[in-house]
C-alpha cells in the first residue's frame, strides 16, 4: 500500500479522530485538575505593612493566610522606627495566592559603622570631600596655632580624639583641628 493511499483510507481517518479526541479529552482533564489544585480565581490581598513592627506584620500576614519572609536589612532610614518594615514585595494591594511569601526588608538598629579614613597631615580641601562621600560631616572646625595652614592635625568625635582604623556610624560629625598659618609662640 502506497502512502498516500493510507492518508486518504479509512483506517487513517479513524486513528486521527481517535488521536485529535484523546487530546481534548487529555487537555481538558488537565485544566480541570489545575482549577482544583491551584486555587483558581482565589486570591488574597496583599496587606500594607510599612512601619509596621515585625510582630504587627506578621500577624497581619498571618491573618490573611500569608507568609512572612525577612530578607534583610536595607540602609537606616530615620523616616521608619527601628526594625520596622521599611519595603515590601509583592506591593500593597496586590492579589497574590494563599501561603505566598511576602518578602520584607528591614529598618536597622542605626546607620551602620564606616571605617575612618587618614585624616591627620591632610589639608581641610582634602580631607571634608573624603568624609563626605564615606557619609560622615564635618562637625566643628577649631584653629590652632601651626605654620601649616588648614592643616588636620587632629580629628575627635564627641569629644573623643579618633584615628585611622576606627570604625563610626554613617552620618556621624567629625570635629577637626587645623593649622591657621601662624607659627606657634
Amino acid at each position: 500500500m502506497s502512502f498516500i493511499k493510507f492518508l486518504t483510507s479509512k483506517t487513517f481517518f479513524l486513528n486521527l479522530l481517535l488521536a485529535v479526541v484523546a487530546i481534548f479529552v487529555l487537555s481538558y482533564l488537565t485544566l480541570r485538575w489545575l482549577d482544583s489544585t491551584t486555587n483558581h480565581g482565589q486570591f488574597e490581598t496583599v496587606p500594607d505593612l510599612t512601619g509596621a513592627s515585625i510582630s504587627v506584620a506578621k500577624s497581619e500576614l498571618e491573618k490573611n493566610t500569608l507568609v512572612m519572609e525577612i530578607q534583610d536589612s536595607a540602609n537606616y532610614n530615620p523616616d521608619y522606627p527601628k526594625f520596622s518594615v521599611i519595603e515590601q514585595n509583592p506591593k500593597p494591594g496586590f492579589k497574590v495566592k494563599e501561603n505566598r511569601k511576602i518578602y520584607i526588608t528591614l529598618n536597622p538598629s542605626g546607620y551602620r559603622k564606616v571605617l575612618v579614613p587618614e585624616l591627620t597631615n591632610r589639608t581641610y580641601r582634602q580631607a571634608k570631600p573624603t568624609l563626605e562621600a564615606l557619609g560622615f560631616k564635618v562637625g566643628t572646625i577649631k584653629y590652632v596655632a601651626n605654620i601649616a595652614r588648614d592643616m588636620v592635625l587632629e580629628a575627635s568625635h564627641d569629644g573623643e580624639k579618633i584615628k585611622e582604623g576606627d570604625m563610626l556610624p554613617k552620618t556621624s560629625k567629625i570635629d577637626l583641628v587645623l593649622g591657621n598659618g601662624n607659627r606657634p609662640e
